[in-house]
């Protein structure tokens, strides 16, 4: 029977190991950064004619992550290849072989991956936070300012979430390329339709990216259904019940 510690460093070389994971958290970390200058930078370009008409408070901290809707499918596709992998190789049966328990094993699995993502994403977080008030010029704001600061670590957390999320539906699942059709048509096709169409809009509103996009928000809007810490609870279970799910497969089903 494998110790918790022991569990926690096979997970970890097994992670590291793998240069496909590790490409995906790098790419997360460019396209989240440099999409987000890209477009802090034309916005203080061209903040006029952007900010015509608008009434509500300009949002320097939600412009500069502008590009987190790019970090969202590359960390997507991490959390997929982090689990998915042992199943495509088949390393998988080797694993639980060195690791009966099944429960303690995805809880490992979590543990590992979600600490790298919260470290990947904080940094990436404060990272695209400052580079893109640099480029805002004028425009800026400061961690200071009311709000702000949460704003940041709630962009660090989501994207964490969305990692844990994509890894428990990969574990429900057992294979990576299903994984992927499910979850990248479902951020990016579904919830985007639904949130247009009106008599079901309400329930994209409970979506897993809607409710981690409120975490973002240093201004609550008019006319939002929620705020930023109702948006953290509801992007907290879905990752949950993924997690759970995964584990209740990963028990009853050989591998």
């Amino acid at each position: 029977m494998a110790s918790f510690p022991a569990i926690l460093r096979s997970e970890w070389t097994k992670i590291r190991s793998v240069r496909s994971t590790v490409w995906t958290l790098a790419l997360a970390f460019v396209v989240t950064v440099g999409l987000g200058a890209l477009l802090s930078l034309l916005t203080n370009n061209n903040f006029a004619e952007f900010r015509r008409g608008e009434e509500t408070p300009f949002d320097a901290t939600g412009t500069a992550f502008s590009g987190i809707m790019l970090g969202e499918l590359a960390i997507i596709v991490f959390g997929v290849l982090a689990i998915g992998n042992e199943y495509s190789s088949g390393m998988i049966r080797v694993t639980l072989a060195a690791v009966p328990q099944r429960g303690t094993l995805l809880t490992g699995k979590a543990v590992v991956l979600g600490a790298l993502a919260f470290a990947v994403s904080l940094v990436t977080a404060f990272i695209t936070f400052f580079v893109g008030q640099a480029l805002l010029g004028e425009h800026s704001t400061s961690l200071g300012e009311p709000h702000v600061l949460r704003a940041v670590f709630g962009a660090a957390l989501y994207l964490t979430m969305l990692c844990l999320f994509s890894a428990g539906v990969t574990a429900m699942l057992h294979n990576q390329t299903l994984a992927l059709g499910v979850l990248v048509p479902f951020f990016f096709l579904l919830s985007p339709i639904l949130s247009a169409v009106p008599k079901v809009k309400t329930l994209a509103h409970y979506f897993p990216d809607y409710a981690g996009s409120r975490m973002l928000l240093v201004y609550e809007q008019h006319g939002q259904p929620y705020g930023p810490w109702a948006g953290f609870a509801i992007c907290l279970a879905w990752t949950l019940a993924a997690l759970v799910g995964g584990a209740l497969v990963l028990k009853k089903r050989d591998a």
